[in-house]
């Protein structure tokens, strides 16, 4: 690997992703970002729309006809985009990292069932690896094309794998996750996803009866099953995060040695996610007001031994380990980079 910094573009970075995207890689010490785009910001300084960004970068924003090439290019645009000029995008960058839903899904098919329409460029689909790299870790390894994650999806998808490798889901059930996020997946304009609710920092319900995040769970865990798997949605009143609480039955009679063995198992080594399943502190079970700006997930659990029924639990930044912080760990593997570099913020408390 070259010790030159490799150069970074973000396209569509006046949006909260694209802010975080930002914040995250004007830290890392193996990237510089060259440019930024925002067709609505043309000519202002980053500060002027991300204003804890002042002082720490002169970069203005161009517009997107202006991008030139550069080593590795994150689309951070509004779900849709991405698609109708991704030939474009990779005449220009040798690495393409798409946070929005475009390249999420590897089949056409499933697409269209969760988006409502075509894909319009279904070639590109399996040239994208899924970027979760808690399951996608080694495809992810020199990758040319990366997608995003969806935080709902992220959530989900952590809370049950522990349960999932030990063998403890059946395909026969109906898998519940009930997901409270923060106003901030709304986006900060109403044109930029237009699937969930205005920002409002009321409880709102958005998504009762299904999600578009359902099928990228199931893709996830194709391999283990066709899982059940059903989605419900509230904007509750906070700004930053994503609480997944998945219920699910699991085997009677287990002991929490064996749960705790199984999510041990799951997450031994992982940098990114924490175990949190405490019966005497003030904080048992995972928070996502404990992970804002941090690319962490805390996954937990609860179980009747007696009946079987248990949650699933995660908590995560749904713009970190949800979007732009998932991202910069897709960088990291991508480039040949230490996989924690620019991740390593621990959070704030209280």
């Amino acid at each position: 690997m070259s010790e030159e910094r490799l150069t970074v573009g973000i396209a569509g970075a006046s949006g909260y992703t694209g802010g975080e995207l930002l914040r995250l890689l004007l830290g890392h010490p193996q990237v510089e970002v060259t440019q930024v785009t925002a067709n609505r910001s043309v000519g202002k300084f980053v500060h002027q729309v991300h204003p804890h960004l002042r002082g720490r970068s002169a970069l203005r924003f161009i517009d997107s006809g202006s991008l030139e090439p550069c080593d590795v290019l994150f689309l951070a645009l509004p779900h849709g985009e991405a698609q109708t000029q991704i030939e474009r995008y990779a005449g220009l960058a040798g690495r393409i990292i798409d946070l929005s839903a475009d390249f999420r899904l590897s089949d056409p098919e499933r697409y269209a069932a969760a988006y409502g329409q075509a894909h319009l460029a279904p070639d590109w689909l399996p040239r994208f690896v899924y970027g979760l790299p808690e399951i996608n870790r080694e495809a992810l390894r020199g990758a040319r094309y990366a997608s995003g994650v969806g935080c709902n999806a992220t959530a989900t998808t952590l809370a049950m794998r522990a349960a999932v490798l030990a063998g403890y889901l059946k395909a026969d059930q109906p898998i519940i996750s009930d997901v409270k996020v923060g106003s901030s997946e709304a986006g900060n304009s109403p044109s930029e996803s237009s699937h969930h609710p205005a920002r409002s920092g009321v409880v709102r319900p958005f998504s009762l009866v299904g999600h578009r995040h359902e099928s990228e769970v199931k893709q996830a865990f194709a391999a283990d099953g066709p899982f059940d798997i059903r989605l419900s949605v509230t904007s509750v009143e906070m700004v930053r995060g994503a609480a997944a609480a998945v219920h699910v039955t699991l085997p009677a009679g287990l002991d929490d040695r064996d749960i705790w063995k199984a999510y041990r198992s799951a997450w031994s080594g992982e940098p990114f996610v924490r175990i949190v399943h405490d019966k005497v502190s003030l904080h048992r079970h995972p928070e996502p007001r404990l992970l804002a700006g941090t690319n962490h997930a805390d996954v937990g659990w609860d179980y009747d031994p007696a009946t079987g029924r248990a949650v699933l639990l995660c908590a995560l930044d749904n713009l970190g380990k949800g979007a732009s912080g998932t991202a910069v760990q897709c960088l990291n593997l991508m480039c040949g980079f230490e996989e924690t570099t620019a991740l390593t913020f621990g959070g704030m408390y209280p």
